[in-house]
């Protein structure tokens, strides 16, 4: 079998029943023999849903499923696998979804099974290591930013996704869900937290489009076709894809935006290759999405606070897993500083009303 990049041995704990998954391989015509050797591997990447590469009978295939001791709320399987599915038809950056199942005896989770697709992942790590120039870089971020604004443009009543999500109310119930879900998997004492959900609830926008939406886009969860990065491949973790305002969608990539004139900790926290010579700003990110989109983007301060408080409140509930013994990961040891960096961060955008330059 071919080694595999951004690939490790399988985390203890974490094994598939291998016999059990052959069969429903077998069953699902992706394999001819169940007796065929089976190779698994862990994508390093990611602090969520459990992601590995089957590699058997010559062919490669991915495997999603939720991570252990995590509730079934932002984990559906059906869910994702039916965005993957349904969008497949109709945008060509989705992977082709092959089988899904309920039955958590196979595996001791439901799960489901979609391609891999080849390419150029872009992660920090990579980043630095193939030394990326920023001239390399600029044509980065505006193919990502294209292929953004496009996933917005898509017509998902057409996709079948109509009953994706309820977009109308959806940034009330936002702000207000994850307030909830951060209060129920906070550990330590965070002022600021408190201070942006306060915030949030009074100055969150009252009108605004209904998109599909990501939620989570951003430089390593996209597959660059390859080095000369003018195509995105496929974009990959669908699990908190739904409807709604895909100003929130841009807010939470701004979030993750980190660039060279934030300071170390904040660069540290939120390690992106976006710091590296070459990338546009947080501000130029916006301004560029305006002109491409056609959209109007008022209360940025408010989507930028909230892509910063919902990175928190997914770091902070990692690490309530990881205090409580749920997962043995020893790079979620520390999520709990990140989530706090994330809502001082948010804190100094509202204070400042501004989205770069924060400290």
């Amino acid at each position: 079998m071919v080694e595999n990049r951004n690939t490790k041995p399988v985390r203890e704990g974490e094994e598939l029943n291998e016999g059990n998954l052959k069969k429903f391989l077998l069953q699902n015509n992706l394999i001819t023999d169940t007796n065929s050797a089976l190779s698994v591997v862990q994508f390093a990447n990611g602090f969520s849903n459990l992601t590995y590469l089957l590699q058997i009978e010559d062919s490669e295939y991915v495997l999603r499923r939720p991570p252990f001791a995590a509730p079934k709320r932002g984990h559906d399987m059906g869910r994702e696998y039916k965005v993957i599915h349904n969008l497949n038809s109709v945008f060509d950056k989705t992977p082709k979804a092959f089988a899904y199942t309920e039955d958590s005896a196979i595996i001791g989770a439901p799960f489901y099974i979609m391609s891999k697709v080849e390419g150029e992942i872009l992660t920090a790590k990579a980043a630095h290591k193939r030394q990326v120039s920023p001239e390399e870089f600029k044509t980065i971020s505006n193919t990502w930013l294209d292929t953004f604004v496009a996933f917005h443009k898509i017509d998902y009543k057409a996709a079948g996704l109509a009953d994706l999500g309820r977009p109308e109310g959806y940034v009330a119930r936002q702000v207000s869900n994850w307030g909830k879900q951060y209060l129920a998997a906070a550990t330590d004492d965070v002022p600021a937290a408190e201070k942006v959900m306060a915030w949030m609830q009074g100055n969150q926008p009252q009108h605004y489009d209904h998109t599909l939406i990501h939620n989570d886009f951003k430089y390593d969860n996209v597959v660059f076709k390859d080095d000369s990065w003018k195509e995105i491949a496929a974009i990959l973790d669908w699990e908190m894809c739904t409807l709604g305002d895909p100003l929130m969608d841009l807010g939470t990539s701004l979030g993750y935006w980190t660039t060279a004139s934030d300071p170390d900790i904040m660069k540290q926290g939120l390690q992106s290759p976006t710091i590296m010579e070459g990338n546009p700003s947080r501000t130029e990110i916006v301004q560029q999405y305006a002109l491409k989109s056609g959209r109007n983007i008022d209360n940025l301060t408010f989507y930028y606070a909230y892509g910063l408080f919902k990175i928190a409140v997914i770091a902070q509930q990692i690490y309530y897993r990881y205090k409580h013994g749920h997962t043995s990961d020893p790079k979620f040891a520390y999520l709990n500083k990140a989530a706090e960096l994330c809502c001082n961060t948010a804190w100094q955008a509202i204070q400042k009303n501004q989205i770069d330059n924060l400290f």
